[in-house]
Order: structure tokens, then C-alpha cells, then sequence
């Protein structure tokens, strides 16, 4: 909670990545509070006030996931209307003809999400979407000190780069500094 409250408002990429590896990690505890209590809301050096806090927020999001199906698999929607956000401001910026850079670096990552989605069971999965699966697979399988290959390495490094000057444009236009002129 205190970690993805920061990421919400600083980064909104980091904030989508913190929020499904806390899925992740609910359903690793097999929805049971009183198991994150004990491997990660009791590892928090915080005041009991802050951690009753921390619980009452997984205990919320273990809810949402009961009640919209997602305990095996799947984000939830919370989750998923942030993508929403960052795809409709995406195709604002391909719109604004003074982002050349946003759309120069989505030009330049696009074949790495034509050919991600080629790879993909689901060919209907939006573009961000897919940008995101990656970067969450990559931080996976570094995590699991996989061999990463250095075709992934590059891919994952562009796809990094478009996600984040969007997630700075996000930053911009939540704080009211970036005007949107469609040409």
C-alpha cells in the first residue's frame, strides 16, 4: 500500500508492474490474509497504526479478486482501467503531431509488439497490454536468474523506452503540463 501509493503518483508503469506482482504474490498466499500478514505486512517496520492500514489494503484487494473471478489468473479491474488510461493517452499522443518523440519510440517498438502478439495465445491483447506482459515477464525472469537472451534484452529495452516517456506524458498530463492538440 505505501509502495504502490507512491508508484501511483510518480510512475504509473512501475505502479501497473507493483500491482501485478501483488496479485501474484495474494494468490501465492492462496488469498489468505493471515498468510501475507506473516511473510510480508509484519516484515514492514512501521507502527502497528500502519500495518492494521497495510492489512485492510491487501484484505480490499483480495476481495476485488474474489468478487471478479480473478483468484487463479487475470488482473484486476482496477488494474485494467489503468491500462485503459495509459491506451487512451497513447493514442492521444500518436494523434499530436508535436510528439515526435513519443511517436518516433513507438514506431521504433512497434515490430517487438507485432511480433510479441504473433507469440501470443490471446492476438487480440491491446498493444500497452502486451508492452507490459513483456517488462512483467522480463522482471520475472530475472528474478528467476534466467538466461535472457540478448533478442530480448533489445526488445525489452525499447519497449522499456516507450513506456517510459508514457508514463512521464501520463505523469505531465495528470499535473495539468501537457497540452493535447490534435492536427
Amino acid at each position: 500500500m505505501l509502495i504502490a501509493k507512491k508508484l501511483k503518483q510518480e510512475n504509473i508503469a512501475e505502479y501497473l508492474l507493483y500491482m501485478w506482482q501483488v496479485e501474484d504474490i495474494i494468490r501465492a498466499n492462496n488469498l489468505d490474509i493471515d498468510a501475507i500478514q506473516k511473510a510480508i505486512i509484519d516484515q514492514f517496520d512501521q507502527p502497528e497504526s500502519v500495518k492494521n492500514e497495510i492489512r485492510s489494503w491487501y484484505e480490499g484487494l483480495i476481495e476485488m479478486m474474489r468478487r471478479e473471478d480473478k483468484k487463479e489468473k487475470g488482473h484486476l479491474i482496477i488494474n485494467e482501467n489503468t491500462i485503459r488510461d495509459l491506451t487512451d493517452l497513447h493514442l492521444q499522443l500518436l494523434k499530436t503531431p508535436s510528439e515526435n518523440e513519443y511517436i518516433t519510440t513507438y514506431y521504433k517498438t512497434l515490430p517487438f509488439i507485432v511480433e510479441l502478439r504473433s507469440k501470443s495465445q490471446d492476438k487480440g491483447t491491446p498493444e500497452l497490454e502486451t508492452c507490459f506482459a513483456a517488462l512483467y515477464g522480463f522482471l520475472l525472469m530475472r528474478l528467476k536468474q534466467n538466461e535472457i537472451s540478448g533478442e530480448t534484452q533489445a526488445a525489452i529495452s525499447q519497449i522499456s523506452s516507450l513506456i517510459r516517456i508514457l508514463s512521464q506524458k501520463y505523469k505531465d498530463y495528470n499535473e495539468g503540463k501537457l497540452e493535447l492538440n490534435e492536427e
